[in-house]
């Protein structure tokens, strides 16, 4: 039989701060960190909460889940087990990307008595409307987040029927591309196709000697292969 879970009081005003950027020229340069950590500390200062420890996530997407983010799961695992009574953070897209992540967060803070505090929107969830707000923003946030999405791809689609490359070019030259299309349509599977390539020792378009289905595959859905069709 499993131990009820114990919920463990930290010192009031106390709080772990967790800050993150997404690329490695971000951690390298520190500047995005560094912001990070003056907004968190002025804020800190004017609320009368005293910071013990800082989490980072370095180079990691704010669209990985909290378990593959080691900063903030130790943010987490701080909160949870008494060290401190608040998570801080700069911005809400520092805490997660993800709508179901945030949504988690927010519950597990509610269910474990712990604060989650986001400095931009100036939420703070030790109360009512802190945690109200919190959920409102999150779900407002991926819905921007969708339509931005949706545009683009809407853009990119309208780009790709009036011919506009799209992506890298290709470096397969376009007689490799012909010939795969000719054999496709003269009812080649993708193996047979790939097969007598290798044969052929006729380079892929990264310079390597080893075609697979795969590979053919991705050169019959290419631009250069609609062109010639």
């Amino acid at each position: 039989m499993s131990r009820p879970h114990r919920i463990r009081t930290a010192p009031s005003g106390t709080a772990v701060a967790y800050v993150r950027v997404s690329t490695a020229d971000q951690a390298e340069n520190g500047v995005g960190l560094d912001v990070q950590r003056v907004a968190i500390a002025e804020y800190a200062q004017r609320h009368g909460l005293t910071v013990v420890a800082e989490y980072a996530d370095e180079g990691i997407s704010g669209s990985k889940g909290i378990d593959q983010r080691p900063g903030l799961a130790a943010a987490v695992e701080a909160v949870e087990n008494g060290s401190a009574a608040a998570l801080i953070v700069a911005k809400m897209d520092r805490l997660s990307r993800s709508l179901v992540d945030t949504a988690t967060l927010i519950q597990r803070a509610e269910c474990n008595r712990w604060a989650l505090v986001m400095v931009d929107f100036d939420i703070d969830m030790r109360t009512p409307a802190g945690e109200f707000s919190a959920h409102v923003l999150a779900a407002s946030n991926h819905m921007v987040r969708r339509l931005i999405a949706e545009r683009t791809r809407a853009a990119l689609a309208v780009k790709k029927a009036q011919g506009v490359r799209l992506g890298r070019p290709s470096t397969i030259p376009t007689g490799v591309t012909a010939r795969i299309v000719a054999d496709r349509k003269s009812g080649m599977t993708l193996q047979a196709i790939s097969d007598a390539l290798n044969d052929e020792c006729v380079p892929t378009a990264r310079g390597g000697s080893m075609w697979r289905p795969s590979t053919v595959k991705a050169v019959l859905i290419s631009q250069d292969a609609a062109k010639i069709r």
